[in-house]
């Protein structure tokens, strides 16, 4: 039996899940895909002249609406709903997960030697109300050789991941300087999350 003092994580993310038992919280993973032949439940592609910004808040608002909408379609326990969605940005472009190997090298040359900004959006749902929240970081990479970032490619799976990185792996050593939020790059902004559990009613460090 589920205790009123847990949230649905809708994401399949493995370091949105790490970084939720990092501040306590107990969540169940809501599944919006289960199967390959199914149609996609949002829409990511960016609008024409969308900025960044307004792309993710509608992207993570959508996610937040479709895992309500599968929270009353299976009759499941009523909780709140956690989603949230990273793109990284350059020169006013959106740089979200790569369709392959070709398009991730194609990206770390754009970030290479460059700063870049990483936008993490979260919300958490409640029926029709959805509380939003973003984390802007900036993150400054060295100049990558072609060499480092197709030894990368080769050793790191780049492409369930914005732009083609992860701050806590081995992209680590391409980053010369970042402000900002270190959880927001992973994925998953800490202080903004809490804050908006809080506002639900969840308490953390459980």
């Amino acid at each position: 039996m589920l205790s009123e003092n847990q949230i649905y994580l809708a994401s399949r993310s493995p370091r949105r899940r790490e970084l939720l038992r990092q501040i306590g919280v107990k969540f169940n993973l809501l599944m919006m895909r289960e199967t390959l032949g199914r149609v996609i439940d949002i829409d990511e592609q960016p609008l024409v002249d969308e900025a960044p910004s307004d792309y993710i808040y509608r992207v993570a608002r959508a996610k937040a609406n479709a895992g309500w909408k599968r929270i009353m379609q299976r009759h499941l326990p009523v909780l709140p709903v956690l989603v949230a969605d990273t793109i990284v940005t350059i020169d006013g472009c959106i740089l979200g997960k790569p369709k392959d190997n070709a398009h991730a090298e194609e990206m770390l040359k754009i970030l290479s030697g460059r700063t870049h900004q990483v936008l993490t959006a979260i919300g958490v749902g409640v029926k029709d109300d959805v509380q939003m929240r973003l984390s802007a970081s900036t993150v400054r990479f060295r100049e990558i050789s072609e060499r480092e970032i197709r030894s990368y490619l080769v050793n790191n799976n780049a492409l369930d991941k914005a732009g083609s990185y992860a701050i806590q792996g081995m992209a680590a050593a391409f980053i010369a300087e970042m402000s900002g939020s270190y959880s927001g790059i992973m994925g998953l902004p800490l202080y903004e999350t809490a804050q908006l559990l809080a506002e639900a009613g969840i308490e953390i460090f459980q």
